[in-house]
């Protein structure tokens, strides 16, 4: 018979607690970073703004719903209680697939979290001015996002929960809830019962990220995440209780259940490791194991259309590649739908070999009509080189490696296009950055007019002033 005593608190619980609680960060690089990261993913989220299956998932839960010092929904008129402006944003940030990637054992968008994170710093804010206390600012926010990503890509690091069948956005909800937790004001206790309550929460099954499901919730899966981490933030705070060994309970824990008994593996504590050398997405709205496969499409068509030749002179096309890429995106048959396309490498890589370019709109079902690029999908190969797997999972490369290799009708073979760094990887922050700026004012310009670009831009361009600006008043500029 087992004994009903209450146990302690699982360890990995406490360290994410007490992480979030005391760590001081201290990094410049982090802050720097954590702001590009915020524009960016602000900016991915005003571009999804143009596409009506996401737009149709959008506002409150009850239309025409006003909540008095609500959070607010950047590039609408929405003003919602905080778990709903939770979703809206965090739908909206992971819409296109184009805000920024940590790649391990597990995969994900850490900037996911600001869906919550922002939403909850937003409400806090705009009730404490009204109650004449002083507002949340947005270094709060950025102190938030730093943290968030580490405890989502620490935890990534060494655990796969792909290999399980479960979705990465099991993360999102964990992070968003531990740091929500602490935004919230929730003492100690009150945020391990939060964590607690994100674990043992239901989990979200990968059935839609794969052949032959994959389908739109993928685009809102981390929105739905991130707002499950506010609303079980806030049922903590009204003292609802939590379970000590969530992960560890003997056949009922997360390990048991879940993963496959196995405890979780750590390859170093938290800090700001994650925001420092995360993967922005800043070229090409694609699937990031693909990224430097599509840069590579686009040096091949330019060598094609040099030499007078176009993909329609392709014979066969073999890309070599990790094992990851060919675990998630390497895809033959029909394509079903854009969440379908922009998780085929085949896809990514045929349609800038003939266009010369991959936006968010080459996946909508009138590009996907040229029948060239299914012939062309046919023609295109995957290998596993066991380098590029190495060099994937080496701490200190984190590559994301892509070869092709152009056989052409002539029996010609063009030498091999490698890229083994993204444009948004660390190892190429000096060369990617300005490039992500472009792609904020480009985003900027989809929904404002230039006076109220520029003062975004203004603010979002200055890390002192930003830093210091209370949160609401940053958000208020969004508003249309």
């Amino acid at each position: 018979m087992e004994s009903a005593k209450r146990p302690g608190w699982d360890q990995v619980l406490v360290d994410i607690v007490d992480y979030v609680r005391a760590y001081r960060v201290d990094s410049a690089l982090a802050y720097e970073t954590a702001r590009n990261c915020l524009i960016d993913t602000l900016g991915c989220g005003l571009e999804a703004l143009e596409y009506p299956a996401c737009t149709k998932l959008l506002g409150p839960v009850v239309q025409g719903t006003i909540v008095p010092h609500g959070a607010k929904v950047p590039g609408t008129q929405f003003q919602l209680d905080p778990v709903q402006a939770a979703f809206n944003i965090g739908a909206m940030i992971r819409w296109l697939d184009f805000n920024d990637t940590w790649l391990a054992a597990e995969w994900g968008h850490p900037s996911d979290n600001l869906g919550g994170i922002l939403a909850v710093a937003d409400w806090r804010s705009r009730s404490a001015v009204a109650n004449g206390k002083p507002p949340l600012t947005m270094r709060d926010v950025l102190t938030g996002m730093i943290k968030a990503h580490d405890i989502q890509g620490c935890i990534a690091l060494e655990n796969s929960f792909n290999k399980v069948g479960l979705d990465h956005v099991v993360l999102v909800k964990v992070a968003t809830t531990a740091v929500v937790s602490q935004l919230l004001g929730l003492s100690r206790e009150e945020s391990l019962n939060a964590l607690s309550l994100a674990w043992v929460d239901g989990q979200s099954l990968r059935t839609y990220r794969h052949a032959p499901n994959t389908g739109s919730r993928k685009s809102w899966a981390a929105g739905d995440a991130t707002a499950r981490g506010v609303r079980l933030a806030l049922m903590a705070r009204t003292g609802e209780m939590g379970y000590p060994s969530v992960l560890t309970a003997k056949g009922w824990g997360f390990y048991d259940v879940l993963f496959n008994g196995k405890p979780f593996r750590f390859q170093r504590p938290y800090g700001s490791y994650v925001m420092e050398n995360v993967l922005f997405k800043i070229s090409y709205p694609a699937e990031f194991h693909a990224q430097t496969a599509v840069e590579a499409a686009m040096t091949i068509h330019a060598a094609l259309k040099k030499a007078g030749k176009s993909a329609e002179d392709i014979r066969r096309i073999t890309i070599r590649t990790h094992e990851a890429c060919l675990r998630i995106i390497d895809k033959k048959g029909p394509l079903a739908n854009p969440a379908d396309r922009d998780h085929c490498i085949q896809y990514m890589v045929a349609v800038p070999l003939l266009y010369g370019h991959l936006t968010a709109a080459d996946y909508e079902d009138d590009v996907a009509l040229d029948p060239r690029i299914d012939a062309l999908r046919e023609k295109i190969v995957c290998a596993e080189d066991p380098r590029f797997t190495r060099d994937y999972h080496d701490p200190g490369k984190r590559s994301i490696p892509n070869g092709l290799t152009v056989e052409l009708v002539s029996g010609e073979v063009l030498e091999e296009v490698v890229v083994e760094y993204p444009i948004g990887h660390a190892r190429r922050r000096s060369e990617g950055i300005p490039l992500l700026e472009a792609k904020f004012r480009n985003n900027l310009a989809r929904r404002f007019p230039p006076k109220q670009q520029h003062a975004i831009l203004d603010v979002s361009l200055d890390q002192t002033r930003l830093e210091g600006m209370p949160v609401h008043e940053y958000v208020d500029l969004y508003v249309i």
